[in-house]
């Protein structure tokens, strides 16, 4: 993999009870492990029900309560799956509002499994290339996403994957697609000229 430069760089992990476990854990360690400052944000403080598929998990420690926080404060963002961890999420405004930010800021999202159904209701999926568990993807073409089978699907700053077997892919581009879009934060007239 090549080396990517993510030291410091403050990732938001949005997740409430009944997320799928591995979803949040593995791809948080690869983070950590590339020195990302990362926050796990839970409608509460506390901890959420993790699942491994229908079976109960561990309890996992959330950082901050979403009121707590601000969208500002985050560089990318990560949406771990579970099925009752993003129908929960879809309904709760802030929730909603929080992802829309990083929709209309332009800022990386990594989403895997049922995570793109709150991207759906933040209006981030229209026109994108992507794949999710197979169970959404009508869901996500009503919404006007592009669906396609496959382990890991990059679309400029979004990242998605379809289940807990994609897990390498998927952390691999999503530290890419994180370092490259801090890089050209860093250096805006140089990603100018090499786009041109």
């Amino acid at each position: 993999m090549a080396q990517v430069d993510i030291k410091g760089m403050t990732v938001a992990v949005l997740a409430t009870d009944g997320v799928e476990q591995v979803e949040l854990t593995e791809p948080v360690r690869a983070l950590r492990a590339a020195g990302a400052k990362v926050v796990v944000v839970g409608l509460a403080r506390g901890e959420i029900q993790g699942m491994n598929h229908d079976e109960k998990g561990d309890k996992l420690q959330v950082d901050e309560a979403l009121a707590d926080v601000s969208a500002d404060a985050f560089a990318a963002l990560l949406l771990p799956g579970g099925v009752a961890n993003p129908d929960r999420l879809r309904t709760e405004p802030k929730a909603v509002a929080f992802v829309r930010h990083f929709v209309t800021a332009g800022k990386p999202i990594a989403s895997i499994c049922h995570g793109p159904w709150t991207l759906i209701e933040a209006d981030g999926v229209r026109g994108r290339k992507m794949t999710s568990w197979p169970s959404l993807q009508t869901d996500l073409r009503n919404a006007g996403a592009v669906w396609e089978d496959r382990a890991v699907v990059r679309d400029g700053t979004l990242v998605t994957s379809r289940k807990p077997d994609d897990l390498p892919a998927f952390c691999e581009e999503m530290l890419g697609m994180f370092g490259h879009a801090r890089s050209n934060a860093r250096h805006p007239d140089e990603a100018t000229r090499r786009a041109g």
